[in-house]
């Protein structure tokens, strides 16, 4: 547990590919470190990201670097298994923060009770309009086809 004299720090978390780095991705990690005091990122691993049928751009180990000097991250770890549960029993995080896309979906609404449980608070975070790493991908292809 972190501490500055007597009073406890907040400990956020969140986690993503972070692939093709874009400003919604900037504004998560900005928004979510105005509401702790250390913010713990995880950098999905490349294996996971395969479990979508997907292939990230940039390796894992230079996604975490990039994520890392980010001046509102505090620390940066890899998330090599999905079970964002697994994840606080190793980090003992206050908060987790997420995109609203998850909002009220049957797996996040499960999280959040567990997380509740333990006195954990999901903050939901509006996803930037108009801006992914898909349509980026998307946008590239398009251009390499020309």
């Amino acid at each position: 547990m972190y501490k500055r004299g007597d009073e406890k720090l907040i400990i956020g978390y969140t986690s993503g590919v972070y692939d093709l780095f874009h400003i919604g991705h900037l504004n998560l990690l900005k928004n979510a470190k105005g509401l702790c005091d250390k913010l713990i990122v995880g950098v999905t691993s490349d294996e996971l990201v395969s479990y979508k049928n997907k292939k990230a751009v940039i390796p894992h180990n230079e996604r975490m670097e990039i994520v890392r000097n980010i001046k509102h991250v505090d620390a940066v770890v890899p998330q090599n298994d999905m079970d964002k549960f697994k994840m606080w029993e190793r980090l003992k995080f206050d908060v987790m923060f997420v995109g609203d896309d998850w909002f009220d979906t049957e797996k996040w609404t499960e999280l959040d009770k567990r997380f509740k449980e333990v006195g954990v608070k999901i903050i939901y975070f509006p996803y930037t309009k108009g801006v992914s790493s898909t349509l980026i991908n998307e946008a590239l292809k398009g251009l390499r086809n020309k």
